[in-house]
């Protein structure tokens, strides 16, 4: 009869709290289950993380002011010790609270619902003789689950030389095992072709973890996995998480997107925790992409993630043709569209096969500029140009979402010598609509088309329904099409000037990955891409299929520069909504930060390592951020870079605990940054 709980809550408090169980009855136990209680004035939800029939020792104040928790939110656990033990390491590697990495593992449901698996079928559905494997597919399962114990494994090659089908049979394996499977997908929006066949293939079996279930049916999902019921679980982000009994094996597709990792506290990478978890259980994990991580990449060079390739399309397909347009040369009044992919498109279109145009920009046009005195007009909450979406006939901001009325006149001058750059997804739809007035047109972005309505859209495309499809990145990944034959990248360098490290690593997987969706099923495939940099790296290696020489050039390049995967990083952004408080405290940061190395550095007893690698550790700035404005906060940064994780993240940790940050102001702390802007 525990009678003493130590709950932990969902804020950035580095402490538990201890809670008393007054209803607390002979032979039950609280532990791994969500309370509800009284917190300061608030009420909140807690974790209970551990109970005890004594008082905690040093418990600092009167036991008599020892709250009782309010009731137990759950029938049963929803969390286990490893769960727990999990945490812990979630908590001191992205440096945020206890309560906070639980809150981020564990759904948020009430109760659950009668939700089952999304409709899977019964456990009949396992099937182990899906496809004949190729002898480069036989090859890369016998070596994932016949190798070292906690090997790192990689399948490498183009899209549509049948990597999904290889990670199937290496989860079937483990599931013959009497072992556990996660296979995690980037979006599950773009990659429900993955959860049919992983349903198709293992029925009951399965469950899935997505961000369009409701709470509650996350939670029946959940309790699912924990009871064993369901061994095998696909899902996105998060799902690395899931508390799978007897866990066998990790599955990473497409590892390089940069959906794997958070872009909220706390700031994890899926792939950093997979490693953690395959490593400390022994067991395999397997990463694939045809444009795998630079540092993956290196990983694999030098022999610490053993790679598997595949070279050959199963579907009776070939790599398609790919042709780069030098933009600079083309006539200014044929548009967006150039004069060869309109005919390509009108070729295609009379063969009755499908195109996919794709431009990673959404809106009508890219900025709003007065021709009379030069004025661009920006969001007044964010330091970025304003978007026209001309069906709204108001400019839009991206980032936070703050509209206007379309201009008729320069709110600066009163010119109405007034015009608009560059272009989106509208834009290039209005035109194409234009030129092909026949074809049955279909958009998808962000601002044409829901989450739960893209899987159906995406369908009507597979069955034949539409003959153009065009929009963002949506479209460049995870999509598998029989009668498509051309696809366009209308503008190729659009992420290529980004102020970030990763810029040419984005646009080379970008190129690769959408030119990846054409030629799968016939040996035709065409793909035109649009570029006003033909000779940039990362296009023209994207276009000629020199996927290891960019790789190569791109290393060489981090190395002279000390980026990643030759240093680690951490970013730490002040921001507020005060532009002198943001600069003031990056200012103090850097200060404080110059402390605490140099007094790291004195310390007695270090190891000559660590010493080494505290002599290397740079403080870089503090700097404007490159979007020095979002929604209305001013944004200020410092980079911590060097050869160790640990050092770095050391320094970050006494910042955050030693800076007495003012109030409406924060510190955001990303370990392992995915972009720097």
């Amino acid at each position: 009869m525990a009678k003493y709980l130590e709950v932990v809550v969902n804020r950035p408090l580095f402490q538990s709290f201890t809670y008393m169980n007054a209803k607390a009855t002979e032979g039950e136990s609280l532990f791994g289950r969500r309370v509800d209680i009284t917190f300061g004035n608030c009420r909140e939800r807690g974790f209970v993380i551990s109970e005890s029939d004594a008082l905690p020792e040093n418990l600092g104040y009167d036991p008599r002011k020892i709250k009782a928790i309010r009731r137990a939110i759950d029938k049963s656990p929803v969390f286990t010790e490893e769960t727990v033990a999990l945490a812990r390491w979630l908590s001191e590697y992205y440096i945020c609270s206890l309560g906070e990495a639980l809150s981020v593992m564990v759904p948020g449901g009430k109760r659950e619902s009668d939700f089952c698996g999304l409709g899977f079928g019964d456990m009949d559905g396992l099937s182990v003789g899906e496809s004949e494997l190729s002898e480069e597919q036989r090859t890369a399962v016998d070596g994932i689950m016949g190798g070292e114990e906690g090997i790192m494994h990689y399948l490498y090659g183009p899209t549509g030389t049948g990597k999904t089908e290889v990670f199937l049979r290496a989860a079937e394996k483990a599931l013959a095992l009497g072992k556990g499977v996660i296979y995690l997908v980037p979006e599950i929006a773009l990659t429900q072709q993955v959860i049919e066949a992983v349903a198709a293939r293992f029925g009951q079996a399965a469950a899935v973890l997505h961000s369009a279930l409701t709470p509650s049916q996350r939670l029946s999902e959940w309790n699912r996995i924990l009871s064993g019921e369901a061994r095998i679980v696909v899902g996105a982000r998060s799902a690395v998480f899931a508390p799978v009994p007897k866990l066998g094996l990790i599955i990473i597709d497409e590892e390089h997107d940069g959906s794997y990792k958070s872009g909220s506290a706390p700031r994890y990478h899926a792939r950093q925790v997979a490693m953690h978890r395959c490593i400390s259980a022994g067991i395999p994990l397997v990463m694939g992409s045809a444009t795998p991580s630079v540092e993956a990449w290196k990983l694999m060079d030098d022999g610490k993630i053993r790679r598997h390739v595949l070279t050959r399309r199963l579907a009776g397909g070939a790599m398609p043709e790919i042709r780069c347009i030098d933009m600079s040369k083309e006539d200014g009044r044929q548009g967006s569209i150039s004069a060869e992919l309109q005919s390509e498109i009108e070729a295609t279109l009379a063969e009755k096969r499908q195109a996919i145009l794709f431009l990673n920009r959404r809106g009508f046009s890219h900025y709003f500029r007065c021709n009379s005195c030069g004025y661009e007009m920006k969001c007044r909450n964010c330091s970025v140009s304003m978007t026209l979406h001309r069906k709204e006939k108001r400019l839009r901001c991206h980032y936070c979402g703050w509209s206007v009325p379309q201009p008729q006149k320069c709110p600066e001058c009163g010119s109405l010598d007034i015009g608009y750059s560059g272009f989106g997804t509208e834009f290039i739809e209005n035109e194409v609509r234009a030129k092909f007035p026949a074809a049955r047109i279909i958009r998808l972005d962000t601002d044409s088309i829901s989450p739960k309505e893209l899987p159906a859209a995406i369908d009507g495309f597979r069955r034949g329904e539409w003959d153009i499809m065009l929009g963002t990145q949506m479209v460049a990944k995870g999509l598998n099409f029989p009668n498509l034959k051309l696809v366009g990248v209308v503008q190729a360098d659009t992420g290529l000037h980004m102020p970030d490290f990763r810029a040419a690593e984005r646009t080379f997987a970008l190129i690769t990955q959408v030119a990846g969706r054409a030629g799968r099923f016939f040996p035709d495939g065409k793909v035109l891409v649009q570029t006003y940099n033909p000779t940039a790296l990362p296009i023209a290696c994207a276009t000629r299929g020199m996927t290891e020489q960019f790789y190569e050039e791109e290393i060489e390049t981090r190395e002279m520069t000390g980026f990643p995967p030759f240093s680690r990083m951490a970013q730490l952004v002040f921001r507020s909504k005060s532009e002198e408080t943001s600069a003031r405290m990056a200012d103090e940061g850097g200060s404080l930060l110059g402390e605490i190395l140099d007094s790291m550095r004195r310390a007695e007893g270090i190891p000559e390592e660590a010493k080494k690698a505290m002599e290397m550790t740079e403080i870089l700035g503090p700097s404007e951020c490159p979007l020095a404005k979002i929604s209305e906060n001013y944004r200020n940064q410092i980079i911590l870079r060097g050869p160790s994780i640990a050092v770095i993240r050391e320094m970050a940790r006494r910042l955050l605990l030693g800076y007495r940050i003012p109030g409406n102001a924060y510190i955001e702390c990303d370990i392992d940054p995915a972009s720097v802007l």
